[in-house]
């Protein structure tokens, strides 16, 4: 740092407090690893340290904070000890503590990989990050599902009998479930998102959204289905890919009922089956039913098995139009030609898209009027708090997550302002007594 030359005056008056002040020259004495510049005026000391912390270059010292020169202090005050440098800062615009790329990079070195990459790869929208989770997690569904599928059709029954296809849907929703359920809510379904809608607690752009990411990922989700069974699948139809037959495959993927189902059979089978579906998601979901949240995908993934072992033998249960849409899209392209969509001379297709989304509202909504509606909050739970959070502003299926604090007997809590107001406005009297 530059400084000025002090003048002949300040030196003069620097060197009478130096001489007439024994407290002056009992500091300077001591500390003898200290500068000459520390015994600059305090002043100019303030003045340097706001300097630096403002992250501005440091000025000149003032004419009037001058310090005398070492030639005019008495040889009683004079120390000697190496040069120091002021500059303890660098002198760029920005100091290390507020260069905020300096910060992240040096945070980032006592990280993880996996730390690192969150910070660089993680989505900042909230509705961005909701529709990817419903994507993934959907695919997730449709392809264990499918592979599921694969299994029992290609052995002939033999390693997965209907039991075993049950479970292993079961166990695929509630793996897909756990895995999106703090990020999106996972829907997984349209039929779902649907009843969520008509109950207010998605927008409209979020239901859109996510029915194409559904679809998107069940399409991708029999892709990868496809491929990992492609030899199997080619050695059991050999080479030809057949919709109805004994040699069959395009059930691995779609749901095509019995000849014997109608087309009012097939709908009523499908309203129904959604509606138990979203009924028994709504009553798990019901944070007034204290099911804890790390259990609630386990008892999601219990619904779907029962409603597979009671409701799977008409037409498959698809009760989802993504899983059945985005597989029966990907048959039409992987060579089964356009039999998926006119199977039964165009009486099916449409039946696994339109069924759900109105067995959904109606199992939804039947759970509210009968059930939902009329559970009283637990004194002990009353403090049961939904959460909305700042990656969920809209709320949706946040009744997932819950926060529960202690039972009343074992919380301090003072009274509400509404109940303390009451009781000081009671009349002291000896029948209040």
């Amino acid at each position: 740092m530059i400084m000025e030359e002090p003048s002949v005056e300040s030196r003069r008056s620097s060197h009478l407090v130096l001489e007439h002040s024994p407290e002056t020259k009992k500091r300077v004495d001591e500390l003898a690893t200290i500068t000459l510049e520390a015994t600059q005026t305090k002043a100019e000391v303030k003045a340097k340290v706001a300097d630096v912390t403002s992250n501005s270059k440091p000025g000149s010292p003032r004419p009037d904070d001058e310090i005398p020169e070492p030639s005019s202090i008495p040889q009683s005050s004079k120390i000697v000890e190496p040069q120091l440098s002021l500059e303890i800062l660098p002198s760029h615009k920005n100091s290390v503590r507020e260069d905020p790329e300096l910060l992240r990079n040096v945070d980032e070195l006592r990280m993880s990989l996996i730390e690192r990459l969150r910070l660089r790869v993680g989505i900042g929208n909230e509705l961005y990050r909701a529709t990817l989770a419903e994507l993934f997690a959907t695919g997730f569904l449709v392809f264990a599902g499918t592979c599921v599928n694969a299994q029992h059709v290609l052995s002939s029954g033999r390693y997965n009998a209907w039991i075993g296809v049950c479970v292993g849907w079961g166990l695929a929703l509630a793996f897909a479930v756990q895995m999106a359920y703090r990020v999106s809510g996972a829907h997984l379904n349209p039929a779902v998102s649907f009843f969520q809608l008509t109950q207010g607690k998605i927008s409209p752009l979020r239901f859109i959204l996510f029915v194409i990411a559904q679809n998107v990922g069940a399409f991708f989700g029999a892709v990868l289905t496809f491929l990992v069974y492609y030899d199997k699948i080619n050695s059991y139809d050999r080479g030809r890919r057949f919709v109805t037959g004994a040699n069959r495959t395009a059930n691995i993927f779609g749901t095509f009922p019995e000849r014997h189902l109608s087309v009012l059979g097939g709908l009523f089978d499908q309203v129904v089956g959604t509606a138990v579906l979203c009924m028994l998601i709504a009553c798990v979901v019901d944070r007034r039913n204290r099911i804890p949240p790390f259990m609630q995908p386990a008892f999601i993934g219990t619904i779907l098995i029962l409603i597979g072992m009671t409701l799977g033998m008409n037409a498959g249960y698809a009760i989802n139009p993504a899983r059945d849409f985005g597989p029966r899209l990907f048959t039409l392209i992987a060579g089964y030609g356009w039999g998926v969509f006119s199977y039964n001379r165009y009486k099916w297709f449409w039946i696994p898209w339109v069924g759900p989304m109105i067995g959904a509202v109606i199992g939804a909504w039947l759970y509210e009027f009968f059930i939902g509606f009329h559970i009283p909050d637990d004194p002990d739970t009353s403090y049961i708090h939904r959460i909305v959070d700042d990656r969920n502003p809209e709320g949706n299926l946040r009744e997932i997550h819950l926060i529960e604090t202690r039972p009343a007997s074992e919380r301090h809590d003072p009274p509400p302002p509404q109940q303390i107001a009451a009781q000081s406005q009671k009349p002291t009297s000896y029948r209040n007594l």
